[in-house]
C-alpha cells in the first residue's frame, strides 16, 4: 500500500498534520467548520464543505452529514466532509470501547454472568441474549458486541473491567491518547446518551487502531457464530453488517469489516473497511438523510471512489498518531490557530458533484434512555420495522 511520500525536508504527511500542504481543496456550503484547536490531522479537516483535491476522480452524490476516506496505512485522507463534526455516535463507538478493553482479557477466560453485571443496560437497547447465570467466554462475549451490537455483552465486559464508570473513563484515555478530541463519552454502549458525540474523523481513528490487534479485527470480520443459550444449547448469531453479509445490500469485495450503528436519534453510522489490490481503505459515514441501506451504499460508493483515486488525489489531512506512540518529545499534530491550511495555495478549486441537503447540527440533547423494572427479562424493546419485516433495534 502507498506510504506518504516525502520532500526535501518535511514529508507530506508530517506537513499534512500541521496543516502546511498545498493541494487544492473543494470547499462546498456545509456545517460550520470545526474550531482550529480542534482540527486535529489538518487544517482542512477543520473546513466547512468537501474537501478533495483537484484533480481527483469526480465524487460520488452523498446525503451524509459527516464522512470521511483515508488511507488505512500511509493515514493519508484522501477526502472529507465535515470531518471533525460532533454528532451522536451509535454503536460505532463500542469500537473504542474495544480499543480500551479487548487487549485486557485473554479470548479463552471464563466469566459466569450476575445479574450485577446487567444493570443498567438502557431501554431499547439492541440485545445479544446473555443470561445471569451462565457462563460464556470472553471471545464470544466480544462476538456478542462487534455481531450483534449487544448492550448487554458491552455491559458485562464492563463490569468484568471495573464497572461502567471506569470504563468510561478509560475509554475517554484511549480517545485522548488517539487524538480524538472531539468524542465525548457518556457510556461504552454507544446508547443516545446526553451529550455523547463523536466524529467521523474519530470514528477513523477508532477503526484504525483497533485494526491493529488481530483478534478486533478477526471479531469484526466474522459474519456468523454459535451463542451460548443455556445449558449445553446454543444459537447462531448473525453480523449486522450489511456489506459484510451482503444483507439487504450487494455485499462488499474485500471489506474486513468494521462497525455499524443505529439509534432513533443518531440515525445509521458505519465505519467500513477493505481491501484491494493490496491497498487498505477506511470509510466512515455519519447520519445520510434517509433509508438504513443509505449508509451502507454511500459508504460503498466512497470505497469504489478511493480506490479509483489510488494516485490520483492528493491527501487533503492525516490521521494523527496516538501520543503514546510518538517520538518522546515530539510536537502534537494538531494545528495551531490560523496556521496556513493545505489548499491555500497551488492549484484552483475543483468541482465536485457531491450534494449535502441537511445542515442539521446536534444539540447535545437526547433523553437518557432507562432500564425499565422487573429485570433484563422484562426489557421492552423499542424497535423500527426494519425492510421486508425484520425489526430493528438500537444501539
Amino acid at each position: 500500500m502507498p506510504g506518504s511520500s516525502s520532500s526535501h525536508h518535511v514529508s507530506r504527511r508530517a506537513a499534512l498534520a500541521l496543516g502546511l500542504g498545498a493541494a487544492a481543496s473543494v470547499t462546498l456550503p456545509g456545517p460550520r467548520a470545526a474550531a482550529a484547536a480542534s482540527a486535529v490531522g489538518g487544517e482542512r479537516l477543520g473546513r466547512s464543505g468537501v474537501q478533495v483535491a483537484s484533480g481527483a476522480p469526480r465524487l460520488p452524490k452523498l446525503a451524509a452529514k459527516a464522512w470521511l476516506v483515508a488511507d488505512h496505512d500511509s493515514g493519508d485522507v484522501l477526502a472529507s466532509y465535515a470531518a471533525h463534526r460532533a454528532l451522536p455516535p451509535a454503536s460505532t463507538l463500542k469500537m473504542l470501547f474495544a480499543d480500551t478493553v479487548l487487549p485486557k482479557f485473554g479470548r479463552a477466560s471464563v466469566h459466569r454472568v450476575t445479574a450485577a453485571d446487567l444493570a443498567g443496560i438502557p431501554y431499547g437497547s439492541s440485545l445479544v441474549g446473555v443470561q445471569a447465570g451462565t457462563s460464556y467466554t470472553v471471545e464470544q462475549l466480544w462476538q456478542g458486541v462487534f455481531l450483534r451490537s449487544g448492550n448487554d455483552a458491552v455491559h458485562v465486559l464492563a463490569s468484568m473491567n471495573g464497572g461502567v464508570g471506569e470504563t468510561v473513563r478509560q475509554m475517554q484515555a484511549r480517545a485522548k491518547d488517539l487524538q480524538a478530541n472531539d468524542t465525548h463519552v457518556v457510556s461504552p454502549d454507544g446508547f443516545d446518551h446526553k451529550g455523547q458525540v463523536s466524529s467521523a474523523y474519530d470514528l477513523t481513528l477508532f477503526a484504525r487502531a483497533g485494526l491493529k490487534n488481530d483478534d478486533f479485527r478477526g471479531y469484526c470480520a466474522t459474519k456468523t457464530a454459535d451463542f451460548p443459550a443455556g445449558g449445553k444449547k446454543t444459537f447462531q448469531i448473525q453480523n449486522t453488517d450489511r456489506l459484510l453479509t451482503g444483507q439487504g445490500v450487494a455485499s462488499y469485495r474485500g471489506l474486513i469489516g468494521v462497525k455499524n450503528g443505529y439509534t432513533s436519534h443518531a440515525g445509521n453510522t458505519f465505519t467500513g473497511a477493505a481491501t484491494r489490490g493490496g491497498r487498505t481503505l477506511l470509510v466512515t459515514v455519519m447520519h445520510p438523510a434517509s433509508g438504513y441501506e443509505a449508509v451502507y451504499r454511500e459508504t460503498a460508493a466512497l470505497l469504489d471512489w478511493g480506490f479509483a483515486a489510488a494516485g490520483k488525489a492528493d491527501p487533503v489531512g492525516t490521521l494523527v498518531t496516538p501520543l503514546s506512540e510518538q517520538p518522546k518529545g515530539a510536537a502534537a499534530a494538531k494545528p495551531r490557530a490560523g496556521a496556513a491550511g493545505a489548499g491555500a495555495a497551488g492549484a484552483p478549486v475543483a468541482a465536485s458533484a457531491t450534494s449535502h441537503t441537511d445542515d442539521w447540527a446536534f444539540g447535545g440533547s437526547a433523553a437518557v434512555a432507562v432500564l425499565a423494572g422487573g429485570g433484563l427479562l422484562a426489557l421492552r424493546r423499542r424497535e423500527r420495522e426494519r425492510p421486508g419485516g425484520r425489526r430493528r433495534r438500537q444501539g
